[in-house]
């Protein structure tokens, strides 16, 4: 089982109290110790191998961070390619044929779909160019993910956005695309928990709409710290929740608070909650969407398989995929070319779309294939 290990994101209190080493080294001894809290034991699903245990190893975790507040996602985080590791192997102990096969029963209705088209979502950082961002809209990318909630104080990072927000819808002007009603590039803006309440959120959706931006924000990401609980109903955007969900609880109380989306990160927090959270968020009529958290190749192909299973996003005719490893690592292409079905259609987007092939249904994008490069280790090849 492969796993990504991002603990930054998964807790910025274990980052920078510990060194990236540190940080990496407490989430690979979570994983170990939960891999041998299953020996001898058996179960139906690893559905089933997940609850059993993450109690212990998220209280194992706060021993070893000496983080009473140690969060749900970081535990999570860890247990990924255990969790992967389990369902690889319940795909061949049952004989199972693709990823259709693979959901369990009652998951089956919330992943129904057999989407043609994702919609690469590339990330926008603070720091991207004006030269980089136009390159990405003029290769066919029309779903952007924004950063937003910059540094400093509530002011200024409500000015800073604002200006931020402002050069890159200018650098966008008259730019089309045929895949949304509008015609208009989309927006999705990830605050990162930044924003301290609703009051400020309001002001930065206010001066939007003010420079004519709002009708193109298609979902604003997490703009408040876990803690805030405060209802959104009236706010003229869709907001989405990410990092305050780690089960069904956290989804129905999302839901409850008036969040009209959630983002699914099964390379983030393990393909069983995101089952699960999907089912629940479906049950609700909220969308959902796969996010990767810049994930290696392989870890995107699992991502693919869950996306494209999921409803269209609204507005679209096709499903999102957030996707910025190609962004990220420097040896990108070195990576795709070591997937187990290297040639597939679907492994690089196409005008910013990846497009899934019926050898994609058929062969899951071979992600249940042995893992190449991962394979060789595990051999003691390399």
């Amino acid at each position: 089982g492969l796993g990504g290990l991002a603990v930054l994101w998964s807790d910025p209190e274990v980052f920078f109290a510990y060194s990236e080493t540190g940080g990496n080294v407490i989430m690979a001894a979570m994983a170990e110790t939960a891999a041998k809290l299953l020996i001898g034991k058996s179960f139906e699903s690893p559905l089933e191998a997940l609850d059993f245990v993450f109690p212990e190893i998220h209280e194992f975790g706060r021993v070893l961070t000496r983080n009473q507040n140690l969060t749900k996602t970081f535990t999570l985080n860890a247990l990924v390619s255990l969790d992967l590791a389990l369902w690889v192997l319940f795909f061949h102990e049952n004989k199972l044929a693709n990823f259709d096969d693979l959901i369990p029963g009652g998951y089956r209705p919330a992943f129904a779909a057999h989407q043609a088209k994702l919609a690469r979502v590339p990330v926008i950082s603070y720091n991207t160019s004006r030269e980089e961002l136009l390159h990405l809209v003029d290769s066919g990318h029309f779903f952007l993910k924004i950063k937003v909630g910059q540094a400093g104080t509530t002011e200024e990072m409500l000015e800073k956005d604002r200006t931020r927000l402002k050069e890159v819808h200018k650098t966008l002007a008259g730019r089309q695309t045929p895949h949304t009603r509008s015609g208009k590039i989309q927006y999705y803006l990830d605050a990162n928990g930044r924003y301290p309440d609703k009051e400020t959120l309001q002001r930065l959706i206010d001066s939007l709409d003010r420079m004519k931006i709002l009708e193109q924000v298609a979902l604003l990401e997490e703009p408040f710290p876990p803690e805030v609980r405060t209802e959104v109903f009236d706010l003229p955007i869709c907001l989405a929740a990410d990092e305050s969900l780690h089960g069904l609880s956290e989804v129905n109380e999302r839901a409850d608070l008036g969040y009209k989306a959630m983002a699914i990160k099964p390379a983030g927090k393990t393909l069983s909650k995101s089952l699960q959270m999907v089912q629940a968020a479906q049950g609700r009529g909220i969308p959902c969407f796969v996010a990767d958290s810049a994930c290696i190749p392989l870890l995107l192909e699992w991502n693919k398989n869950v996306a494209a299973r999921l409803k269209p996003f609204p507005g679209l005719e096709m499903g999102i995929i957030e996707s910025h490893g190609e962004q990220t690592y420097k040896n990108w292409r070195g990576l795709a070319a070591d997937l187990p079905i290297p040639a597939g259609g679907w492994v690089e987007p196409k005008e910013g779309i990846y497009y899934l092939d019926e050898k994609f249904y058929e062969t899951s994008g071979g992600i249940f294939l042995p893992p190449g490069h991962y394979q060789k280790y595990i051999e003691g090849k390399l």
